[in-house]
């Protein structure tokens, strides 16, 4: 299933590969397939753009639309009967509609779990020297040597490994889960509205970031070390973007939002 998705990461791999070999990268060295990789994070990021847009638009107008969702809610709380429920949950959704709110918010984000399930499967074949679409034996092999700081670009895993491999594979967890972990906190949770949501739902965005830098952590100990470096990439390049959004285009009725306001103001009496 994930066959023809990996041939594609193959062929941007190969060619971002030989373009880098071009411009004096070493064929069989890490920094070649480092940005072979870093590569693949760009052009999947780049494509994903148009709706990472529809992402944060639809975060504007829902935080428009939650008030009234929350007046509705009101109205209707303690009436368990179907037709009060039928009847709140067509006034919702008409008022979703009246603000152009979108249930599909997250794809961005699982749009990208096939290529990382794919990204993974190919450095896996490769790893076993098995070529894949276009990385044929000669590109596998030199991918096999390749070696980050003395840990193999294809070497997966903690068990067995000697110190340099530990070294290096704890590094980049480390560092991509640091990455998440200030992408979450200083960016993404000031522009996110909590506010008429459940406590227990508050209290998981809380512990969103602290989850997902240990999700990473724990990971790192299985997954590839190539697949460590598309994840330090992918998550520099999700703070820049975070970054981005959280300066320019805050949602409405967020702490990002009340910085953004306060920061014009100053420059208008400045």
């Amino acid at each position: 299933m994930l066959d023809p998705l990996k041939h594609v990461l193959s062929t941007l791999m190969s060619t971002a590969h030989a373009l880098a070999e071009n411009l004096g990268a070493d064929p069989g060295g890490a920094v070649g397939w480092c940005l072979s990789i870093a590569a693949i994070v760009v052009v999947v990021r780049g494509l994903l753009l148009p709706l990472t847009v529809h992402q944060v638009r639809n975060a504007r107008r829902m935080a428009v639309a939650r008030p009234h969702l929350q007046e509705i809610a009101q109205r209707y709380k303690g009436r368990t009967d179907p037709d009060s429920v039928r009847a709140m949950m067509e006034e919702r959704r008409a008022l979703s509609a009246e603000h152009g709110v979108s249930r599909l918010g997250c794809l961005p984000v699982l749009v990208q779990l096939p290529v990382w399930f794919a990204l993974y499967h190919l450095i896996s074949d490769v790893a076993a020297g098995s070529a894949v679409g276009s990385m044929d034996a000669d590109q596998v092999a030199l991918f096999d040597r390749a070696q980050l700081f003395g840990a193999g670009l294809a070497d997966s895993g903690v068990l067995g490994q000697d110190g340099s491999h530990l070294a290096v594979v704890l590094t980049l967890a480390v560092v991509a889960a640091a990455v998440s972990f200030a992408t979450q906190h200083l960016f993404a949770m000031p522009n996110t509205t909590t506010d008429g949501m459940p406590e227990a739902v508050q209290q998981a965005t809380r512990l969103m970031p602290t989850l997902s830098s240990v999700g990473l952590l724990a990971a790192g100990a299985f997954v590839p070390v190539g697949l460590l470096v598309y994840w330090v990439f992918s998550q520099v390049w999700t703070l820049g973007q975070s970054f981005v959004v959280w300066r320019w285009f805050p949602t409405p009725g967020t702490r990002a939002a009340e910085r953004s306001s306060a920061r014009r103001t100053s420059a208008v009496e400045g």
